[in-house]
């Protein structure tokens, strides 16, 4: 069953109250981002403006909608990945909340764009991206309409590497500001999320016991160190796998094993990428890894793991052999199981990020608009990183609902960090 008009494409509207009380339940964990809502409602900043939003549609992004909503905004939101979608948070939005989804969880590939034209035929003023897609199809297709957009909002490592890149190449046609960037959702989304989430999806689809086992990260970024985190707190054995030297060396630092793929390959019996970087597992690795061994991606894309290549040396792919589960034998007599479809093992086979970490993300990424609407005709074609006062403002309020108090600098403290005059 799928409910669609022109407004609205999402999967059951009978699951509307289902969704809005998993939307209500996150809202009691995200203060700030409540706190952002509450003067909004008030001076409604972003009232007349039409928004189009290419999010993972889950109860925390339910949320920042609301919010962006109580600004005055005309919202219209679109999945940003096939598998993330939460069909009851989807129902509820539309039916409970007012705000236009397209949004149905499995969708294929002609609907997802479909939905993402949709986002980009409404001429909206501003944007929000996780993972770039609709800022690319306004810089691909539909460039004649690139000219009305105020700014963009992107949440994620891949889409921010994608925007510099056009911003290197002059291809960027407005000012978007890297969300992502921001330490208070880098570091404590893609560490503290990421790192749990990730391992919540893995346990999920599979019931593996962690303690034990190999299990190989590729990447060290924010997110990879989440996961090492999370899986060596599980008693897990965790080997690193990177390109960045600086990064390699902290993780051997951190007491990692490092080693490139190759090696790993031989002795993982699971696998987890997080680069945001294209074919990072390849059929060369699938073919060197212990039978039954599993492999899955946290990164945005489903890019990856090679699964074109991987398929090419295998005789039989046997599709959901456990929820979320494929098995691939090889040619060799071995089985790889991939999780989620090579897509995030985070969003489609849990539920993402806990809503007290998304909490700081969405309050960054609400008042990030803000900021973009404000600052009207003032920014260039650029990639901005957030405000430092954004920052201190989110860290502050988030500090304040945990109850947690922090020193202040004394009036001659505040003079010695401003002065040169003081030395030994």
């Amino acid at each position: 069953m799928t409910a669609k008009t022109k407004d609205y494409d999402i999967k059951d509207p009978g699951l509307a109250d289902k969704g809005r009380s998993r939307i209500e339940w996150a809202n009691n964990d995200m203060p700030v981002l409540r706190a952002v809502r509450e003067r909004w409602e008030k001076e409604k900043p972003l009232k007349g403006l039409k928004m189009s939003a290419c999010l993972h549609v889950t109860a925390e992004t339910a949320n920042l909608v609301r919010t962006l909503k109580s600004a005055g905004a005309d919202v219209l939101l679109v999945a940003s990945n096939p598998l993330s979608t939460q069909d009851d948070v989807a129902a509820a939005l539309t039916k409970h909340y007012g705000v236009n989804v397209m949004a149905i969880k499995g969708e294929d590939n002609q609907t997802y764009y479909e939905h993402l034209e949709a986002a980009v035929l409404r001429e909206p003023d501003v944007t929000m991206d996780d993972g770039a897609d609709l800022v690319t199809l306004l810089h691909t297709k539909y460039e004649n309409l690139a000219g009305k957009i105020i700014g963009s909002m992107e949440e994620t490592t891949t889409g921010v590497i994608r925007l510099r890149a056009m911003e290197a190449a002059g291809r960027l046609l407005f000012p978007v500001v890297a969300v992502n960037d921001a330490v208070t959702k880098n570091m404590f989304d893609n560490r503290y999320g990421t790192g749990q989430s990730t391992l919540d999806g893995i346990i999920r689809a599979t019931d593996i016991l962690l303690a034990g086992k190999n299990v190989v990260i590729a990447g060290f970024g924010w997110c990879g160190k989440g996961c090492a985190m999370r899986a060596d707190g599980m008693g897990a054995k965790v080997i690193i796998t990177e390109v960045n030297s600086v990064r390699a060396l902290e993780a051997a630092m951190e007491g990692y094993q490092v080693m490139p793929m190759e090696e790993a390959a031989k002795i993982g019996d699971l696998f987890i990428t997080v680069t945001g970087n294209t074919h990072v597992i390849r059929a060369e690795h699938a073919k060197q890894m212990k039978h039954g061994a599993m492999v899955c991606n946290s990164g945005h894309f489903d890019v990856e793991i090679d699964l074109k290549g991987i398929a090419a040396e295998a005789r039989e792919l046997r599709k959901n052999v456990r929820n979320f589960v494929d098995e691939y034998v090889l040619k060799n007599g071995k089985s790889v199981y991939v999780l989620a479809e090579g897509r995030l093992v985070n969003l489609a086979a849990a539920e993402g990020h806990p809503a007290c970490v998304m909490d700081m993300s969405f309050a960054t990424q609400a008042l990030a608009s803000e900021y973009v609407v404000k600052q009207k005709g003032r920014l260039g074609k650029k990639v901005y990183n957030v405000p430092e006062e954004i920052e201190r403002w989110v860290s502050d309020l988030k500090l304040a609902s945990m109850g947690i108090k922090t020193d202040v600098l004394t009036e001659e403290q505040k003079r010695y960090l401003s002065s040169w005059e003081h030395g030994t």
